[in-house]
């Protein structure tokens, strides 16, 4: 494996005289078979060795947490080994998370011991409430239960029982997270799940009272005057491609084509299926991710034009009925997190610079557009999928001049 995903002499020859060769060719043709990308394994390779070294492994052994925090942070200060990135605490987490994902693939990672029972079933009957009861996206209920089971495994070493669970643990675990450098809005991320996990056990359960009101996160400001997303000029650029593209180009002019110009969110993308596509009668379907409702749009041309293009001559023929599949056998659907990089790659590319990048740059500037064409909040609103006209009146801030009488909502000639 390592011979056929490093290229030069000198990188092949230290790949093959590390330690763990074997275990590491295993890791990296099972990541290969799952459909990772040549050069995405090339990086994990490279930071294998680097974990070899800072722990000094040369055979198989039980590794433990605090020995990876202990590497990540000697990773951060370690700056003969940084070629690309400079070493910084931003390199740490790259480091721990490879490095983490590997001893657990060959099962020696030393983990926290497992939750009990009770805990165990509560996470089982949260993530049911969040989909259930709660409606909300599949996304939203993978992240709040992500981080949901993470407090869990914090919260077992100081409590037999949740109901013992004070505002005291909340704090001191807020604490913890804050010391791993978190951004603001990851911290309130956090928050949110576990405010939804309190409140879940207050209204199902009827205990731990007055728990979840005192859950606060740390103050970020929604609005700085700058745009959330680029100009539309800058948007049009991103969709102009030149009439030779290679694979990789066709689809994410695809995937950019719904970005900009309906405002999707990457989960909604993903979702997207080829009967939702009506040729006929030029109408596209979307499944919200949000509360699951179902929206059609005129199917606009530029649209229908990449879509097609991308059918015949990129996606592979399989029997996945998902409109954007992986390259690589198995074909499958791809993932949201796919989406982010692809945009971000090609506004960098293009020097387009913006207060948020990513897919979600794009429906901001979708929205802001809108909005400077004289489109109503309400309509706009509508159109995006929210329910309230609260979740966009900060396009309204960054526009200002643009609140003027309700215009006739069409799609026609936003490119």
């Amino acid at each position: 494996m390592i011979e056929s995903i490093i290229v030069r002499p000198n990188a092949r020859a230290r790949h093959l005289q590390a330690p763990l060769l074997r275990q590491r060719e295993d890791y990296l043709a099972h990541l290969f078979r799952g459909g990772l990308k040549i050069r995405s394994l090339q990086s994990k390779a490279s930071l294998l060795i680097h974990v070899l070294r800072l722990l000094c492994i040369s055979a198989p052994r039980e590794v433990t947490l605090d020995e990876l925090q202990l590497a990540a942070a000697a990773w951060s200060k370690d700056t003969a080994f940084h070629k690309t990135l400079p070493a910084s605490d931003r390199t740490a987490p790259a480091l721990r998370r490879v490095a983490l994902d590997f001893f657990r693939y060959h099962q020696w990672m030393s983990e926290l011991p497992a939750p009990t029972q009770s805990f165990a079933t509560l996470l089982t009957d949260f993530t049911r409430y969040l989909r259930e009861t709660k409606g909300l996206a599949l996304s939203t209920i993978r992240s709040y239960g992500a981080r949901a089971s993470e407090f869990l495994n914090w919260i077992f070493g100081r409590h037999d029982g949740f109901e013992n669970v004070t505002l005291l643990d909340i704090d001191d675990y807020l604490d913890f997270k804050r010391s791993e450098r978190l951004q603001p809005r990851t911290i309130n991320v956090i928050c949110n799940s576990l405010r939804a996990l309190f409140l879940f056990v207050e209204s199902e359960r009827g205990c731990i009272r007055n728990i979840a009101s005192g859950i606060c996160g740390m103050s970020v400001p929604k609005y700085d005057g700058a745009s959330l997303g680029p100009s539309w000029s800058n948007v049009r650029r991103l969709l102009r491609f030149p009439s030779k593209m290679s694979p990789g180009e066709i689809r994410t002019k695809a995937i950019l084509t719904l970005c900009a110009i309906y405002g999707l969110r990457s989960g909604e993308i993903v979702d997207l299926r080829l009967e939702d596509f009506d040729w006929h009668s030029e109408i596209l379907t979307v499944r919200r991710g949000k509360r699951g409702r179902v929206q059609q749009f005129p199917l606009q041309f530029e649209v229908g034009e990449a879509i097609l293009q991308y059918l015949k001559s990129v996606r592979p023929r399989c029997p996945c009925r998902h409109l954007f599949v992986t390259r690589v056998y198995p074909h499958k659907p791809i993932l949201p997190t796919t989406l982010r990089p692809l945009v971000v790659k090609r506004m960098i590319h293009l020097g387009i610079k913006s207060e948020k990048m990513g897919t979600h740059a794009l429906r901001h500037a979708c929205a802001t557009e809108l909005l400077r064409k004289g489109s109503s909040l309400k309509d706009i609103a509508d159109f995006l999928g929210h329910r309230s006209l609260g979740s966009v009146s900060v396009y309204a801030k960054h526009d200002p001049r643009s609140l003027r009488t309700v215009a006739a909502f069409s799609l026609a000639g936003v490119l």
